[in-house]
């Protein structure tokens, strides 16, 4: 029988389980083999409050219930599924990652194992699969198939690069119309663009033009205006369209894509401010992401001190909404009011992890370091009343293990985009400075 008729046997790396725990089920009717440097590695992760750390225990506890008879041997995942095995590296043809790449590293030994695999089902393909691309590039040097872990990657990436649409030759009577009753009929004035929360720039052959939203619960086009959200007034389009969407009470959703310098949690803080009397909580957060991934345990003193450098960027956009107004004016003392109460927090993310939020705004800065699992996790946190903001560049993955495919907030965009409750604005257009738009453009 031809070697690709057969079912395939899937080696899989530590970085996939800590990705996703599920995913020792996701390879259909293959087989799947964990090498026992896996479960070593994993046994090191298992203790903490990070993303990582629920995932290993989670692995623990799925490999527990299939192992009741030992995994010796392969045991089935279940009706429709392969068979799952536990594997060590027993080498008979010379092949040798530790021989030549260096004994005693982990990495090596998964190789080992997925090699002494691959030499006793020489009929079979036998493939490791790692979000390591070092791991896949020396396995695939020794003569090793390997290859990432693609279930939940976003393969068309390239539509989020797209901007909003610009829809020509609208008759002047509807734009003069949209501008007199603030709305009208969709008809097919959208055609193939037409989305739910869709923003759109309807033009006519002449100067004229004005800023739309669909909204598909009434089959109609809105005009959106520049509105002030606490003194911060939007400086183009795709600004105006998100303070839109930030301010819209059915749309619970909303995420802001985009390079830095286009206002993205500016505008989230500032719209989140203007609202306040709707929530009884505002909260910013982002996750941690320490340079050269060195644990924050290093740093010296409280939980607060250790964090306060990675959050400082978002206290920066709340100093800057301050300093528009004068230590005694009235939003001012708001603000200070807020912060002193808690009502306004800016926290790391993993400190709010396990929390029911009930009426309250919440602000996710740099969710393109989030997995998709961790971003499914936040909005399940969602009680009555809550709206959640998520902001990030998909271009800027700060994470070893994830790219412009596999993040969160890119997942987050692909499934729910076209939803009532979600909108999507890509700001493209820099605000910060001309420095920094230089800086975007030709660095």
């Amino acid at each position: 029988m031809a070697k690709k008729n057969l079912k395939k046997i899937f080696v899989l790396d530590t970085s996939v389980l800590l990705f996703d725990h599920a995913s020792i089920k996701n390879f259909k009717n293959n087989d799947v083999a964990i090498p026992i440097t896996v479960l070593e590695e994993l046994d090191n992760f298992k203790v903490g409050n990070d993303t990582k750390n629920f995932q290993a225990r989670e692995v623990i506890r799925s490999l527990d219930k299939l192992t009741e008879k030992g995994l010796n041997d392969w045991v089935s995942l279940g009706r429709g599924k392969g068979k799952l095995k536990v594997v060590m590296a027993n080498l008979t043809n010379g092949r040798d990652a530790e021989a030549i790449y260096g004994p005693g590293k982990n990495d090596h030994k998964i190789i080992n194992a997925a090699i002494t695999l691959a030499d006793a089902n020489k009929e079979r393909a036998v493939v490791l699969v790692t979000k390591d691309i070092n791991l896949r590039l020396k396995a695939k040097a020794i003569g090793l198939l390997s290859e990432d872990y693609e279930t939940g990657k976003v393969k068309d990436v390239a539509k989020f690069s797209e901007g909003f649409p610009i829809i020509e030759n609208i008759d002047s009577k509807q734009i003069s119309e949209l501008y007199k009753k603030g709305s009208i009929e969709a008809e097919e004035i959208l055609g193939p663009h037409q989305t739910a929360n869709g923003y759109y720039i309807l033009k006519n052959g002449s100067s004229e033009s004005v800023l739309s939203r669909y909204n598909k619960k009434l089959n109609c086009i809105e005009r959106v205006e520049k509105e002030y959200v606490y003194s911060v007034k939007p400086r183009n389009a795709e600004q105006a369209f998100a303070v839109n969407a930030l301010l819209n009470p059915e749309i619970k959703l909303v995420c802001l894509q985009g390079v830095a310098g286009t206002g993205k949690t500016l505008l989230a803080l500032a719209s989140a401010l203007e609202q306040r009397q709707l929530y009884n909580q505002i909260i910013l957060a982002r996750p941690i992401i320490p340079l050269s991934n060195r644990d924050i345990g290093f740093l010296p003193g409280s939980a607060e001190d250790k964090i306060s450098p990675y959050m400082q960027p978002l206290w920066d956009n709340l100093k800057f909404i301050k300093a528009q107004f004068r230590p005694g004016e009235k939003k001012h003392k708001i603000l200070e009011e807020m912060e002193q109460s808690g009502v306004l927090s800016i926290t790391a993310l993993a400190f709010i992890r396990g929390r029911s939020l009930s009426n309250a705004m919440f602000i996710i800065d740099e969710a393109q370091n989030l997995s998709p699992h961790e971003v499914k996790t936040i909005i399940t946190r969602a009680g009555e009343g809550t709206k959640i903001v998520f902001t990030g560049d998909i271009k800027q993955i700060d994470t070893p293990y994830m790219d412009e495919e596999s993040n969160g907030l890119t997942y987050l965009i692909d499934r729910l985009k076209g939803h009532d409750l979600f909108a999507h604005i890509k700001l493209e257009k820099g605000e910060r400075s001309e420095l920094a738009n230089l800086a975007n453009e030709l660095l």
